[in-house]
């Protein structure tokens, strides 16, 4: 079967995982120590200066002990690229894909061709992504020609590496919803590692359909998901309760649509607390899940 698509079946168990961008205050060790006792199935590790920093000496012989870690403690993991300020310690996610300097364009092509690598070294499922927010002064051909070229290397080393890219639509980007992830796709030839990084409470965000339908009409290039609660028009990650998603739907289009990937809780403005956050948020999604078939509920 074609990478590309994840045909639709009976309900599977559905896996999930925490974001490291959520626990920035824990040593790695200690956050994949966390995880595993609660039981989650895997992590979302955000490559930052306090967690496998991708810019740091011997980063293969480091990326070697966390995969040797997360296979002790029986996690799996996605490697996300999102950390604020891990190129530059004055712009937060700067420089992007879409800079005018390419020499600072390079520096973000340089980190996800690392995270490639480190994804591939961990065993990961897939490499997040995003493009960024268009410069002002900048037509939107020429961003999206930037973005473009800037994950043309990438898909070809992920291609190599056999580990999907999975890109993001991010509020205020360029590339913001799933229609704008299909503009791209069709700009790229909709290359083979190309996928798709759906954020449930961004579908509740701005998207035109329900985060369900969103589940679902995003299904065939579906590589990663991020989940936390949000209301319509404000692009605040919530913990579970605190929004407006209805979320047994969403779970239910998940295990429909036969999603085999990490669902991993986004919640990184809750770092503060977030072994509590942690403890309370797989609970609810495991209460909120369908009963796999064959499964006594």
């Amino acid at each position: 079967m074609s990478p590309h698509a994840q045909p639709p079946g009976p309900s599977s168990t559905l896996r999930f995982g925490y974001g490291t961008n959520g626990l920035a205050d824990l040593r790695l060790d200690d956050a994949l120590a966390l995880l595993a006792d609660l039981g989650y199935d895997g992590v979302g590790l955000t490559l930052d200066h306090m967690h496998l920093d991708p810019l740091a000496p011997d980063l293969a012989a480091r990326t070697r002990r966390v995969a040797d870690r997360l296979q002790a403690r029986g996690l799996s993991a996605t490697v996300e690229t999102g950390a604020r300020y891990v190129l530059d310690p004055r712009r937060k996610h700067g420089p992007s894909l879409l800079d005018p300097d390419p020499q600072d364009r390079a520096r973000r092509v340089d980190l996800l061709l690392r995270a490639v690598r480190v994804a591939a070294g961990l065993g990961a499922h897939a490499v997040h992504c995003f493009s960024g927010i268009t410069p002002a002064g900048t037509d939107p051909d020429t961003a999206w020609k930037r973005l473009a070229d800037g994950l043309a290397p990438v898909l070809d080393a992920a291609a190599t590496a056999g580990v999907p890219l999975a890109v993001e639509p991010e509020p205020g980007h360029l590339l913001a919803t799933l229609a704008d992830f299909h503009h791209l796709r069709g700009l790229l030839g909709d290359p083979e590692p190309l996928g798709l990084t759906l954020d449930i409470g961004h579908c509740q965000c701005l998207e035109p359909l329900s985060p369900a339908d969103c589940v679902r009409a995003a299904a065939p290039w579906l590589r990663h998901v991020q989940i936390e609660d949000m209301r319509r028009g404000v692009h605040e990650h919530l913990p579970f309760g605190d929004g407006e998603i209805d979320f047994p739907p969403v779970l239910a289009a998940l295990a429909d649509t036969g999603y085999q990937g990490l669902a991993v809780v986004e919640l990184p403005r809750h770092s503060h607390a977030g072994p509590h956050f942690a403890e309370l948020s797989l609970p609810f999604l495991r209460h909120a899940a369908p009963t796999p078939q064959g499964s006594t509920p």
